[in-house]
């Protein structure tokens, strides 16, 4: 079980570090009830990132993904097309990110953010977990590096587990900095909100290129 462990730890890491999971939670930090959308924000980000690859470890699981057989061999393509696809997403990310006099933007859907309550929140918070095309992809990398070695049902629910909750440390973070930090919370966190929103094209373009080198560089040798 380390061993697939540490296989799926990149894959955790990848989602760990998207900068507009974080901004989300920064931006609830700044509302009417700051704690309470934040954490709902983050269970429901929980949530989605656990139905998203519990139901893609099932599948995987249920056409049997023994090493060397069809369906194996097929899985790999797949993630290996999604690799070179992650490629050419991230060198047309970075050819594209705004200049350094070009204002800063984050999608328009989170311009009202401050005013939602913790109903909102939650779904907001499921929806990213769950639906994000990337967190899609990361799962579906997991799932299929879960599903080929043939762990017992629960060791495969631990290894899910440790991704799901390595995976949701960035969106963790800024509601344990304002636990922790006070009356310097707002600062630290404004200060946090403004370098991810500069840098999240960037941010991006690094993260789609790692994760397209290392879906390369693991598939491969299994097609």
């Amino acid at each position: 079980m380390r061993q697939v462990v540490g296989e799926v730890l990149p894959f955790a890491v990848i989602v760990m570090v998207s900068p507009i999971n974080i901004v989300t939670s920064i931006l609830l930090l700044f509302s009417e009830r700051p704690l309470l959308n934040a954490s709902c924000y983050l269970g429901g980000f929980v949530a989605g990132l656990a139905a998203v690859v519990g139901g893609l470890t099932a599948v995987a699981g249920a056409v049997h993904l023994d090493p060397g057989s069809n369906q194996s061999r097929g899985a790999s393509a797949l993630l290996l097309a999604l690799g070179a696809g992650l490629i050419v997403v991230a060198v047309r990310t970075f050819r594209g990110r705004p200049g350094p006099d070009d204002p800063s933007s984050l999608p328009g859907w989170m311009d009202g953010i401050a005013g939602f309550g913790s109903g909102r929140s939650l779904a907001v918070g499921a929806g990213i977990g769950a639906g994000n095309p990337k967190n899609i992809v990361v799962a579906l990398g997991t799932a299929v590096a879960v599903s080929s070695v043939g762990l017992p049902v629960g060791q495969q629910v631990t290894v899910l587990a440790i991704y799901v909750v390595l995976a949701s440390i960035g969106v963790a973070t800024p509601i344990l900095a304002m636990l922790v930090l006070g009356d310097r919370a707002g600062t630290v966190l404004e200060g946090w909100r403004t370098w991810l929103t500069r840098n999240n094209t960037a941010m991006m373009a690094v993260i789609y290129l790692f994760f397209g080198v290392y879906l390369i560089g693991k598939f491969l040798g299994s097609v």
